[in-house]
């Protein structure tokens, strides 16, 4: 008990070691709060204020030659004085500490405040997929809530991911770095480390996140526990797991009778896809992953890659199973171009038919597609590379027993993809449409917040 106490005073006392940059605003604060209670005692003695006020006269005479009645209510200045005082040190001390702990975040408390309290009273949301079409939905709806959730697939077998997973037995590291960035409060500091690539050496190929991640997961011996190492580190709005820790083969049948294994061997070869699988069949699912469906308010599959990044999170059975049973609403957000190898000629339809075969009648209760225009030199380039616009089909899309639902959502740049924030803002409409009253009014204080505050 002694030597705790000694540790707890020796800690109180390093607030006074110099070069801190704290003691003297804080000085400076309680140098106001003396001011703010002189004032405030003037201002209850009228012999006082009334002295005070014959002095201040006699000096504006003494400059001035001026004898006109000069009312000064002088416990009012000093407590205004003590009250900028009281703030002027508080701001700057708060500063210093905030510069301190969070070196890059000084000039964005406000946020960091925000991003903290405010968006924890956000929705419950939990995204299903993988690729860039993840990481984009991320990067909007992270402004909107921090009760995010990411499931991400774990068959990817091409490149930095899939070498390391051949060498060290992980998971594939891609796609959850991706998210790691997306939910980071400094995500372009966070894209510029995780994503760098060495270009020579045994190293070439692999980018610094996916490295970063193999080594947590030797250290501790889980890639979850890796991931949740990187989520302490850099304060993600959300949480990320991978859709089973079990080393999994994605595997298809084709139209034609073929039978490929590999998720990069589907995508390369030419041929219509009739049904997916994975190897092990009895995977099983994170039981944290499985609570945050259990909690969801809303239940996001995609955008991303129909058979590599979306169906390979619902053929891991236990997952597939919560979404069906929870009441949380399940959308599908539908690709704005077809993938050659993948879903050639598909229109809407096509993409959640393929999903309830997969899945089973009504398992999603909404689509959500797009009808934004494209350019024609993106157009040319798309079919250049035999892809082109999914075409919408609402009426079939209602007929297999979903919602229909479109909104302009395409940004274009190099590629078309969705507006990460347009696609962010139709999904809390859909979320607020698609539950009932009573739990759409629990969700509404929290979202108008956000709208206010953004």
């Amino acid at each position: 008990m002694k030597t705790e106490n000694r540790e707890r005073f020796s800690r109180f006392l390093k607030w006074l070691y110099p070069n801190l940059r704290v003691k003297r605003w804080f000085m400076l604060a309680v140098l106001g709060i003396f001011l703010f209670a002189t004032g405030f005692s003037v201002m209850n003695d009228g012999v006082a204020i009334g002295y005070a006020e014959l002095q201040f006269r006699e000096v504006i005479y003494r400059i001035t030659g001026s004898t006109r009645h000069i009312a000064v209510p002088t416990g009012v200045v000093v407590s205004l004085f003590g009250i900028l005082l009281i703030i002027i040190g508080f701001k700057r001390m708060l500063y210093s500490i905030i510069s301190s702990v969070l070196p890059e975040n000084e000039g964005r408390i406000v946020d960091v405040i925000y991003a903290r309290h405010y968006l924890k009273r956000g929705p419950k949301i939990v995204v299903v997929g993988g690729g860039t079409g993840l990481s984009a939905l991320l990067s909007g709806l992270k402004h909107y809530t921090c009760n995010l959730t990411a499931i991400v697939t774990v068959s990817d077998d091409g490149g930095s991911s899939g070498k390391l997973r051949d060498e060290m037995g992980i998971q594939p590291p891609g796609d959850v770095r991706s998210c790691l960035v997306a939910l980071a409060d400094t995500e372009d500091i966070m894209d510029t480390l995780f994503s760098y690539r060495f270009d020579s050496g045994e190293l070439k190929g692999h980018s610094l996140g996916n490295l970063l991640l193999a080594g947590l997961t030797d250290t501790f011996g889980d890639f979850q526990k890796g991931i949740e190492q990187v989520s302490k580190v850099f304060a993600l709005r959300g949480k990320v797991f991978p859709s089973t820790l079990d080393q999994v083969v994605l595997m298809a049948d084709l139209e034609d009778g073929t039978r490929v294994t590999g998720e990069t061997s589907i995508r390369l070869t030419e041929g219509k896809i009739n049904k997916v699988y994975l190897e092990p069949s009895d995977c099983k699912p994170l039981p944290d992953a499985m609570r945050a469906l259990e909690e969801a308010d809303l239940i996001v599959l995609g955008p991303g890659s129909l058979y590599t990044s979306v169906l390979p999170n619902l053929l891991v059975k236990g997952l597939r199973d919560k979404i069906r049973e929870v009441n949380a609403p399940c959308v599908y957000v539908c690709n704005v171009m077809t993938e050659k190898g993948e879903t050639d000629g598909y229109r809407v339809s096509d993409h959640l038919r393929a999903i309830l075969d997969h899945c089973g009648a009504g398992f999603v209760d909404a689509v959500l597609a797009t009808k934004g225009e494209i350019t024609d030199t993106l157009l040319k380039r798309y079919i250049v590379e035999e892809a082109v616009p999914v075409i919408a089909d609402p009426k079939v899309v209602q007929q297999l027993g979903a919602k229909y639902f479109e909104a302009n959502l395409v940004q274009e740049g190099n590629v078309v993809r969705h507006d990460s924030d347009r696609l962010a803002k139709e999904l809390i409409r859909l979320l607020f449409r698609l539950k009932p009253m009573g739990e759409r009014i629990a969700l509404v204080d929290a979202y108008l917040l956000t709208q206010k505050l953004r």
